[in-house]
């Protein structure tokens, strides 16, 4: 698992976790943005296209919010009618109640109701069509820049953090162009409607909301800076927590070895516990927010009453106005909690936009030459000419690297670890761009090629087995486009998997799991030859992969390796040197650089660094050695 994944990311509900001003939502800590500024104006440059949706969407905010709004007060016109009536009634006989005026009023709000709904409709369904666009186009253009980065791009990154931008921080973005733009919108027309409104019926009362006001931001901002510091202690506990039960279930057999169950549920049981308290504050502190805002705002209620009971005596205002003023003023403290809590989602937002920017900004593979070539008879004769390589710009890895290599030849490449096997396949496939000197195939330099074209003259078996979860079927086939049945079932029985297929319940519709743990490693090795055998490319690169399975299977691989090989030319990276006996040509690398080439029975004879990797494996000569 990678620190990455480790990282609680915000949900996009509310609470514990989650995006809101509750328990858990206000005090939560906030991933902040280096250039707020400048990335915000790159992501309205993705709104753009949409300028006419979003003025839409502007307006039906409006206009929903609008009639919302002045429902209260049309509704309080009900309510002073009602009351009206019943005076009326107590002072003159045989009087009655306006049931038709309230009945209308009635109909009325229902009206507006109706409307403000279809309005927030209509809201919604095109601000969720102009996100998902965006998102999409978003979508399409980092897995374009991923298909154009070169491989140390990949390489100096963990799996888990490309995923998370890619996934995670689009998913973040798309959530908050759908959601929170129009809360935003919507809590913006409500708040300067609602004090438009309260300032209609009464400036005094308005006065007495406002000034509640800043105690509840003054009660709110201390709680919530307290509670961030145990919101931040429940984070690291909890990433603790993940990594250790990661660990331990991943070596779980490791741990039952050494007897070391004990010291992990001590561990474990440590961890939770610092969890459970670092939680457990964050929640209580947090959730002390509503319930002193509730507080406060019942006062500011008290005190409109008061005034309003007095201004109503007075006949300054009508008795339905307080009615509807105590709505607004409910009304009013919630669009300015929304408002600070899509503040802390916009800048979570902009700090996933600026992550995902940071890919579209990575420097790209070298660019395709402009008149490419092409080879359309890819024959296999492979040259090193005086390249030179490093990972680094200072840092030479391959100096001078001079190798020939005829078509039909299989060449073996060995050496220690680090000796630069793995770079120099790297180089040859393009994977990697070289410092200096020539790389051809057939004649032609790599760098005159379409890498697209380059790669296809090559086949890869590696060490590591890559298959999909689909049919073996399809596994097979992903070797070349279009593929018959009878040649995936004939490059299946090249490879020696055709019996192992026919015996499985579903045969070649067997489903291989996301990890293929359903056959063997050598099932696995077996079909990635029967991939290779299908593609039938002119030039094979082999990582051996024997090592970890019995020796019966080992014979079936190495025959089915041996049958790939046939009149192709072959790049193999050995492990065991037994294997590479009957190779045309062996290159001996170390710290980068070829320091012998031959055939096996050559290099044996020199007696140099093969002689002792291949004594050391197979007759303990360096043991000899160091012991006399």
């Amino acid at each position: 698992m990678s620190k990455e994944s480790n990282k609680q990311r915000p949900g996009p509900g509310f609470g514990p976790g989650g995006r809101g001003f509750g328990p858990g939502g206000m005090g939560m800590p906030v991933e902040k943005a280096k250039d707020f500024k400048g990335t915000l104006k790159r992501l309205i440059g993705y709104l753009k296209p949409h300028s006419l949706q979003l003025l839409a969407v502007l307006v039906t905010a409006i206009i929903s919010t609008v009639f919302a709004i002045v429902s209260p007060k049309i509704m309080g016109k009900a309510t002073t009618k009602l009351f009206e009536g019943l005076m009326m009634k107590l002072r003159v006989p045989g009087a009655k109640i306006d049931f038709d005026y309230i009945g209308q009023i009635i109909l009325l709000l229902i009206g507006l109701y109706i409307l403000s709904a279809i309005f927030s409709y209509i809201q919604q369904f095109i601000m969720a069509g102009v996100a998902q666009k965006t998102v999409y186009n978003l979508r399409n253009e980092v897995v374009d820049k991923l298909n154009r980065l070169p491989l140390k791009y990949f390489d100096a990154r963990t799996h888990g953090e490309i995923l998370s931008r890619a996934v995670n921080d689009i998913d973040n973005i798309s959530t908050t162009l759908q959601q929170s733009l129009t809360q935003l919108i919507t809590s913006i027309v409500t708040l300067v409607g609602v004090i438009v409104m309260m300032l209609t019926i009464s400036p005094l009362m308005t006065l007495i909301v406002v000034v509640t006001l800043p105690l509840s931001f003054v009660a709110t901002a201390s709680i919530a800076k307290k509670s961030q510091t145990y919101f931040k202690g429940q984070q690291k506990s909890l990433g603790q927590l993940n990594g250790h039960v990661e660990e331990m279930y991943t070596g779980h057999k490791v741990v039952k070895v050494f007897g070391h169950e004990k010291k992990s549920l001590e561990k474990f049981e440590e961890i939770n516990d610092q969890l459970y308290q670092s939680g457990w504050k964050a929640q209580f502190v947090s959730g002390m927010i509503m319930p002193l805002m509730s507080f406060i705002n019942n006062i500011g209620y008290v005190f409109v009453s008061v005034a309003g009971g007095i201004l109503v005596t007075k006949k300054a205002i009508e008795i339905g106005d307080i009615q509807a003023f105590i709505q607004y003023a409910r009304q009013f403290s919630q669009p300015i909690t929304q408002t600070a809590m899509i503040a802390n989602v916009i800048q979570s937002t902009i700090a996933s936009a600026e992550r995902v920017f940071e890919i579209l900004d990575e420097t790209e593979e070298v660019p395709e030459a402009n008149n490419t070539l092409k080879i359309e008879e890819p024959k296999g004769d492979v040259k090193f000419e005086h390249v030179s390589f490093g990972y680094k710009e200072n840092e030479t890895l391959i100096a001078d690297m001079n190798i020939d290599v005829k078509p039909g030849q299989r060449v073996a490449i060995v050496g220690p670890t680090g000796a630069g096997k793995t770079t120099l396949i790297n180089l040859l496939m393009r994977f990697y761009e070289i410092n200096s000197g020539k790389i051809l195939v057939d004649g032609i330099d790599t760098r005159d090629l379409k890498r697209e074209q380059l790669r296809g003259i090559f086949g890869m078996v590696l060490q590591d087995t890559w298959l999909f979860n689909s049919t073996i079927r399809d596994n097979i086939a992903y070797g070349r486009e279009g593929a018959t049945e009878e040649e995936i079932v004939a490059a299946a029985k090249a490879a020696n998997a055709d019996h192992f297929i026919r015996t499985l319940p579903d045969g070649y519709d067997t489903i291989l799991n996301e990890e293929a743990s359903n056959i063997s490693q050598g099932q696995k090795q077996l079909l990635t030859i029967a991939r290779a055998i299908l593609a039938d490319p002119a030039i094979l690169i082999l990582d051996e992969a024997t090592s970890s399975v019995d020796t019966r299977t080992e014979v079936q691989i190495q025959r089915a390796m041996n049958r790939l090989m046939q009149g192709r030319t072959s790049f193999i990276i050995a492990h065991r040197l037994s294997t590479i006996r009957d190779a045309d040509l062996i290159l001996v690398m170390n710290n980068g650089s070829v320091i012998e080439k031959g055939s096996h029975v050559e290099l044996l004879e020199k007696d140099g660094f093969y002689a002792d990797l291949y004594n050391s494996q197979f007759s303990g000569g360096n043991l000899k050695k160091n012991v006399g």
